[in-house]
Formats: structure tokens, sequence, C-alpha cells
């Protein structure tokens, strides 16, 4: 029988397919590699659109961020020129009043009662005067109080104005407080 000797094309084909091994390792290796740069590139590429787009977000917010400081000024000079309207509309509104009042006084004023002095602190009015008579303080407390425009007719004091004598035509100084208030309209009476 011949003698065949297997073993070197056993080597042979074991050492090509190693080579091949060591080709297709080589390959998948190196499509591994170029996939991982690869997938880098894009992630990278995704995380610099990202920054991208927040660095354009806080452009934006920063522009809002100055438009909302704006508006909030805007309200509050709103505020301001509403409150100086309703100021003003109420000064307006009141500078009739004081001409009123001053009539409304000069009716309520009984014969024999005289007036020396008029103080005015907001809506409140101290009277000092004199009287001829109590009976005379005494009527122009009930024609302030019947009146539209005041209220509250406080007495805080009566003096004669000579002590000591005894006469009937000593006059009486007083000392009064009253209240000013606006007259209630027809519709608030009513309940409307």
């Amino acid at each position: 029988m011949a003698n065949i000797n297997l073993l070197p094309w056993r080597d042979e084909l074991r050492a090509e397919k190693q080579k091949e091994f060591y080709t297709v390792l080589a390959l998948v290796g190196a499509a591994a590699a170029v996939v991982v740069f690869m997938w880098l590139g894009a992630v990278n590429g995704q995380i610099d659109s990202q920054r991208g787009r927040n660095a354009l977000l806080n452009k934006e917010i920063a522009q809002l961020d100055k438009q909302v400081e704006e508006i909030k000024d805007i309200k509050k000079r709103r505020e301001e020129l509403l409150e100086r309207m309703r100021i003003i509309q109420g000064l307006q509104g009141d500078r009739p009043q004081i001409v009123r009042v001053f009539d409304d006084l000069v009716r309520a004023i009984p014969d024999g009662v005289y007036f020396d002095q008029l103080n005015r602190d907001g809506s409140k009015i101290s009277i000092s005067g004199v009287a001829e008579s109590n009976n005379r303080v005494s009527s122009l407390m009930r024609r302030l109080d019947d009146s539209d425009w005041f209220e509250k007719p406080n007495l805080l004091s009566v003096t004669k104005e000579r002590p000591g004598d005894d006469g009937d035509n000593v006059p009486n100084k007083f000392n009064m407080t009253v209240q000013i208030t606006a007259p209630k309209k027809d519709d608030e009476e009513e309940g409307v």
C-alpha cells in the first residue's frame, strides 16, 4: 500500500482556515470599529445639535424674560396710571361737594347763631361760634342732623361768653363737630 501523508494537508487546511478566521476577525473588527466610529459620530452630532437647540432655547428664554419684565413694568405703570385716574376722578367728583357743603351749612344756621371759626379735617368739620341761647345751638344741631350733607353733630362745649353776668342777652360760646357725608341717591335708598 502506498504511503500517503495526510498530516501536511491537514496542517495546510488548518493554517488556511486560521488565516481566513483571522482575516474575517480583522474585517469584523474593522467593521465594528467603523460602526462604533459612525455611531459615536452620530451621537456627537446629535449632542452638538441638541446643544445648539438648547442655546437657541436659552436665547429665546432670555428674550422672553426681558419681555416678561417689560410686561410687568407696563402693568405696574398701567396700575399707577389707573390709580392716578381714580384719584383725579375722585377729585373731580368731590369738586362741587365743598360748594354744596357750604350751601347746606348756611341753610342750617338758625337766626341768632354766628360762626367764629370752621376747620375741616378730612370729612370732619370743627365749628366754633356764638349763639344767643342754648335753644339756638340745639336748633343748629337738629338742622345739621336733618341735612343730607351732614351727620353725627357732636356738641363739645357751651359756655357763657361773659361769666358772672346773669343777663338773658349774654351770648353762649359753643364748640361742635359734624361729619360730612354725601347724600344717598334715590336708587341707593330704594335698594335698586
